[in-house]
């Protein structure tokens, strides 16, 4: 008992840890980086962000199985309105709708993952979201916006791959009491190929990452432009 409390309390203060640095990155990237980021009146500020978060939470529970992954790894399209976000009002609002997002997914749906998948959509995204949001906002240009994209989707496949391999699978496994030869067997059962943690990620993790950030970066750039112009959100 007295080692789960202390596993639990770790993963929680580990998920805070992450959560303040990423705000805290992007504040920074905001500050000294970014010139012509618009202001927009608190009250607006607030309600495109909760109106984003919200529509990025919905989209979350609609997860598409992989046929190269095992069913804990499901596509969703949830990062699409925390991009449009992030693009409309920098990145610090984008790490906010990510987290944001997370919180009305599990408000609807709860966890099934021990909070180590929604952790893991959450800090992968702002993987994406964050580099993507600085880099676009240097030069608010529809060249820049393909370039951040494409910057973007490479950060969120190396660290998405690292961060399961390292820290993501291992704490799966602890706090959903399941070994880690159990998670590296339901991937077989979908790719034969994989045999290890490092053949998991291999085969399933980074290709789910590449293909998240085409599937996401190619319908985000024809919907910003049409939703900036009409939520008017360089007035």
């Amino acid at each position: 008992m007295l080692k789960t409390l202390r596993e639990n309390l770790s993963f929680v203060l580990i998920c805070v840890a992450v959560f303040a640095c990423l705000v805290a990155v992007a504040l920074l990237a905001q500050k000294l980086l970014i010139k012509d980021r618009r202001k927009l009146a608190p009250a607006r500020y607030v309600a495109y962000m909760g109106m984003f978060a919200a529509l990025a939470g919905v989209l979350m529970l609609l997860e598409m199985p992989l046929f190269f992954a095992p069913s804990f790894y499901k596509l969703d399209l949830s990062e699409i309105p925390v991009l449009i976000c992030a693009f409309s009002m920098g990145p610090t609002a984008g790490v906010i709708c990510e987290f944001l997002k997370v919180v009305v997914k599990l408000l609807l749906k709860g966890t099934t993952t021990a909070f180590v998948g929604d952790f893991a959509n959450f800090a992968v995204g702002c993987s994406f979201v964050l580099p993507a949001s600085v880099i676009y906002h240097t030069n608010r240009t529809f060249k820049r916006a393909i370039v951040s994209l494409c910057a973007g989707g490479l950060v969120m496949t190396v660290f998405g791959s690292l961060f399961n391999a390292v820290y993501l699978i291992p704490a799966f496994s602890r706090l959903y009491h399941a070994p880690i030869e159990a998670i590296i067997a339901m991937a077989r059962e979908v790719n034969p190929r994989v045999n290890s943690v490092t053949g998991l990620v291999a085969m399933c993790v980074v290709p789910f990452n590449l293909l998240k950030a085409v599937v996401v970066s190619v319908i985000t750039v024809p919907l910003y432009k049409r939703v900036k112009k009409l939520i008017r959100m360089d007035e």
